[in-house]
């Protein structure tokens, strides 16, 4: 991603409270997408190969205003240069919290996007608006299918029966940990299990490390808490996309673990918003939870720290780990010249040949192929996929992010800061969720 803090900005909008408002304002009222013309009606079948058409411009937008910008403009230049004469494709960036809301009042006024890079928790908020052209004709023409990706990155591009993106990447949560204050301990990487992971933690403390692991109640408290969730056996949400169900056992179970780590002493209590990785930064902390795009942050920002990379260690007894992507889409306002769809599907098919090249920004490339390329493989974040059960990914539910921020990242907050037990919480932040989620079963209904 760019960095931690529009990271955290983005997913602190995620699901679009922001979004809400504009698509709403969009569709004219209760129902979103309703009475809308199909904006597939006019979009030719890819068939492969090379652009034949007349030139055309595309104008491609995505969030990437920070480290990881120069990885994709190299990429773009690449494909500018090769398709010199026939397609331009004008890179426009632009803050991911600001992209997303932006997205659909642009489209209706013909000023948008044609190909867009968007997150994976997004695809069914834009699905349902009508925002997005499957691109089932694409994949099926370049004969890629889930064996050429990891399974859960592939399978969370598919809202409604049609697949709608093609995944560039997978970024997840990961475990960060300070070299030199494991060797104190005679560890040489973090530990991967429960047991060794508290163990750990009990004889830093011991060695001098006030403490070790402190446990935020914001950013990424709550990404942190799915991980965890799923790690005991929970579900964020029925197949239906009816009932919130992250206030079940395992879920207290999940949101207790992050608490007692204040109990412990392991955290300080009420860890202000970023402090903890930039404590880690520091030297001050030896292990921490954050996403794999610090990786470049603290390669350029940290020259004297001393760090590893670690999956999240096994806390409940299934590896898992909250993961997103980021991925390719084609608009509904390049599905209104015949020319422009075929000329966005080419770009989005030879920039996911790319990926290596976007490996260098701290990505997990997501097709298979990629990642086995000798320049990848050896990256430090590619070795989080070596079980590619690990990643998990949030449902393609219509403004799944609203539930998110209006209900279980409050409900993880409120624990962590002692406001409320973990069951009470969770059991509030439920009453939430469901209500919200009903009223999205009303508002993106077809």
């Amino acid at each position: 991603m760019t960095h931690h803090l529009s990271r955290r900005g983005f997913l602190g909008l995620t699901g679009a409270a922001g979004l809400t408002a504009a698509v709403a304002a969009c569709g004219g009222g209760t129902r979103i997408g309703s009475g809308a013309a199909s904006p597939t009606a006019a979009a030719p079948s890819f068939t492969g190969g090379d652009y034949t058409g007349p030139k055309v411009t595309l104008s491609y937008w995505n969030g990437f205003t920070g480290g990881d910008g120069p990885h994709m403009r190299s990429m773009v230049d690449a494909f500018n240069k090769k398709y010199a004469g026939r397609i331009e494709v004008r890179n426009v960036t632009r803050r991911w919290e600001d992209l997303y809301p932006a997205v659909p009042t642009a489209i209706t006024a013909g000023n948008g996007p044609d190909v867009a890079i968007i997150h994976n928790d997004w695809i069914g908020t834009f699905a349902a608006r009508q925002v997005l052209i499957p691109l089932d004709d694409v994949v099926g023409a370049l004969e890629l299918t889930e064996s050429d990706f990891i399974p859960a990155v592939w399978n969370a591009g598919v809202y409604a029966g049609k697949r709608y993106s093609v995944p560039l990447d997978v970024h997840c949560l990961a475990d960060y940990y300070n070299s030199a204050h494991l060797e104190k301990i005679g560890l040489q990487e973090a530990p991967a299990d429960k047991a060794g992971f508290e163990q750990a933690l009990a004889e830093l403390k011991k060695s001098g490390v006030a403490h070790p692991f402190w446990m935020p109640n914001k950013w990424p408290a709550h990404l942190m808490f799915m991980s965890l969730l799923w790690q005991h056996g929970g579900e964020l949400y029925s197949e239906d996309g009816t009932q919130a169900l992250w206030g079940s056992e395992q879920g207290v179970e999940a949101l207790s673990w992050m608490v007692r780590q204040i109990d412990d002493g392991h955290s300080p209590a009420k860890v202000a918003i970023d402090s903890q990785y930039a404590a880690f930064k520091n030297g001050e902390v030896s292990l921490t939870w954050d996403g794999i795009w610090q990786i470049n942050d603290l390669k350029g920002n940290a020259p004297s720290l001393k760090w590893g990379l670690a999956a999240i260690p096994n806390i409940g007894g299934t590896a898992a780990a909250w993961s997103a992507s980021h991925n390719f889409v084609l608009t509904s306002q390049a599905g209104k010249d015949a020319n422009k769809v075929q000329a966005a599907k080419v770009f989005i098919d030879q920039m996911g040949r790319q990926s290596t090249e976007w490996a260098k920004a701290g990505m997990i490339p997501a097709r298979n192929s990629a990642r086995q390329a000798p320049e990848v493989a050896e990256l430090p974040q590619v070795k989080l996929a070596a079980d590619v059960g690990l990643f998990h990914f949030l449902p393609a539910l219509p403004g799944v992010g609203d539930v998110q921020s209006k209900a279980l990242e409050l409900a993880v907050a409120k624990a962590v800061l002692k406001q409320s037990s973990p069951a009470d919480a969770l059991k509030e932040g439920v009453a939430t969720a469901d209500k919200l989620l009903a009223d999205n079963k009303r508002k993106y209904a077809q």
